[in-house]
């Protein structure tokens, strides 16, 4: 009988001590009685998901979740987003994620637009590419704010900052700077097609419905992230793993999904916030482990919250993964009879304080029927440390899993 695995991801998951929650973290105060079960039941541990010299992004972490050798495979967050959105990026060829941001006076106020709809995106994004777009650049409209710019002949060596990094600062100190003088002339065309959209935006229609309803207008881009099409194996040949799926409600873990050789699976309502569909994208990951034998079932909702700041809601995210996901998958899958294994982990921390990622450990836990425990009780940053599996980095995790 073929063992069955799956890893969930609660995304941007891990925090600090926060005082308002009394020094405690997030995962320490949200109640979570299933994860907490499944970790006094199993075994816990630590892991570096991001290899010194990168930054620490959900693309890097993901792929290191998943056991990629980074160096090796990193190719920018763009391409992946791409093969999720069926853009192909050929020879010759660059892609970037173009985020739609919100620009107050000098200042890049958010990164999403204030979490603009994916209807009024693609509007944008349309409209970018009839007045900007030509022989050399092209628009993809994608979820929400996430939307992928494709240059031809583009030099990816630059120094692109995330807009998530820099809630609340002036933009111009962190547009596009070339790493070397042979990026210079990509370098300057990314940043003048920056500000010639603002200027495009500022009036759109689309922005002055949003104003009008108190909401963020989508003023600006904001390319980064590039890379050339990666080189990588399917997870089949890097693990005994004969089939599988991924579930995702963003088009980065569906396009690392893509080079990773699982099958995606679309599941209706999932907005990559806490509004996804719970429910469902659990009921699709019970019914793919039926007929697969490893889901990545990835849950964006908390690193939103941690980009915005809001500590409640993340907190009440971490919730929402426990009873809605956890506790119905965990609640079926016990009564079967092949051998599942269960794995929960963030894919790193993603602290209320400073709005945006860290590259800090993240804390996982390992459960299947018949393992020994290792006596942690709770499932969080603090109590992981106490674990049997003690600090592991980048692939081994998923060596552990897979026994090899």
């Amino acid at each position: 009988m073929t063992p069955k695995n799956i890893i969930i991801l609660g995304d941007g998951m891990a925090d600090e001590p926060i005082a308002s929650l009394g020094n405690k973290t997030p995962m320490q105060v949200a109640d979570t009685p299933y994860m907490d079960m499944l970790a006094k039941k199993g075994r816990n541990g630590l892991l570096n998901t991001v290899p010194d010299g990168f930054a620490p992004g959900s693309e890097i972490a993901n792929l290191s979740v998943l056991g990629y050798h980074i160096p090796t495979v990193y190719e920018g967050r763009g391409v992946l987003e791409a093969a999720s959105m069926g853009v192909d990026i050929l020879p010759g060829e660059m892609a970037m994620r173009c985020n739609l941001v919100c620009i107050e006076g000098n200042l890049l106020k958010n990164h999403s637009a204030g979490h603009i709809s994916t209807a009024e995106a693609a509007q944008l994004i349309q409209f970018l590419e009839k007045e900007l777009g030509n022989d050399i650049f092209s628009f993809y409209p994608g979820v929400s704010y996430r939307h992928l710019l494709k240059i031809k002949g583009g030099d990816k060596r630059l120094l692109c900052t995330p807009p998530h990094d820099i809630p609340e600062q002036p933009f111009k100190p962190h547009l596009i700077q070339p790493e070397r003088e042979e990026a210079v002339t990509t370098a300057d065309a990314l940043n003048k097609l920056i500000l010639n959209s603002q200027e495009l935006l500022r009036n759109h229609p689309i922005n002055r419905k949003r104003i009008a309803a108190g909401k963020d207008p989508a003023n600006s881009i904001w390319p980064w992230s590039p890379g050339y099409r990666p080189q990588m194996k399917p997870l089949t040949e890097l693990y005994p793993i004969s089939s599988g799926a991924v579930i995702s409600a963003v088009d980065l873990i569906r396009g690392i999904g893509v080079y990773a050789g699982l099958e995606v699976i679309m599941v209706e309502g999932a907005t990559g916030l806490h509004d996804t569909n719970y429910e469902g994208k659990a009921r699709a990951a019970l019914d793919a482990l039926k007929e697969k034998d490893f889901v990545y079932l990835h849950i964006e909702a908390s690193d939103e919250a941690g980009h915005e700041g809001n500590v409640p809601l993340k907190v009440r995210t971490i919730e929402y993964l426990d009873a809605r996901i956890v506790k119905t998958i965990y609640e079926e899958i016990r009564n079967w009879n092949v051998p599942v294994t269960i794995t929960i982990l963030p894919d790193h921390p993603t602290p209320c304080a400073i709005r945006t990622h860290t590259r800090d450990a993240i804390p996982f836990l390992i459960w299947h029927k018949g393992i020994e425990p290792d006596g942690v009780q709770t499932y969080d940053e603090f109590a992981a440390r106490e674990g049997f599996y003690g600090l592991l980095k980048e692939n081994e995790l998923m060596k552990i899993i897979f026994n090899k």
